[in-house]
């Protein structure tokens, strides 16, 4: 199912065909060292957990570009332990948060990753309802930071000790993009 399409990119959903490629994408030391760490690289069973396993909260895609798959994004609603948990105390709006990667490395640093967030903002927005929507970087992250920021998200607030990557828990930021009502 394709859930958007901007040009060249499509974002549709994350197919049992499309194991191997997970596989391959993270198995390659330059996109672990930015998604998950080139400690724990991926394994059929490990994709098979993390990608396939029933989650109801979560939707998973691929990202395509001129037909060909190049990445993953997964979005999904933020509940509001969630939200009070990143300091969005009373906030009753619909908060949606993503994670991303673009797993073919000779389609890094074309514009790509903008396009992508960008198109996921507006579906988010138009589809799904989004008032706010997050992302949590790792503050050392500068290339997904400008991507983000060039997509109209604003760092908000540090995270301390958010994500294990590479065997220590990493600061990351909070960063969001908020529908002007």
């Amino acid at each position: 199912m394709m859930f958007y399409k901007n040009g060249e990119l499509i974002i549709r959903s994350l197919e049992y065909s499309d194991k191997c490629l997970i596989i391959k994408w993270l198995s390659d030391n330059e996109v672990l060292k930015y998604y998950e760490g080139r400690d724990n690289p991926y394994n059929k069973e490990m994709v098979e957990e993390k990608f396939y396993k029933s989650n109801e909260n979560e939707t998973r895609c691929i990202i395509e570009y001129s037909e060909i798959p190049i990445g993953y994004i997964q979005f999904y609603s933020i509940d509001k332990k969630e939200c009070e948990e990143y300091g969005y105390q009373n906030f009753q709006d619909t908060v949606f948060g993503t994670d991303q990667f673009i797993g073919e490395t000779k389609y890094w640093g074309q514009g790509i990753g903008t396009l992508l967030i960008k198109s996921m903002v507006n579906f988010l927005i138009r589809e799904k309802g989004a008032k706010k929507i997050i992302l949590d970087p790792q503050v050392w992250n500068e290339r997904a930071i400008r991507c983000y920021e060039k997509s109209g998200f604003i760092k908000t607030k540090i995270l301390p000790k958010h994500e294990l990557h590479e065997g220590e828990l990493k600061d990351c930021w909070l960063m969001e993009y908020s529908v002007d009502i």
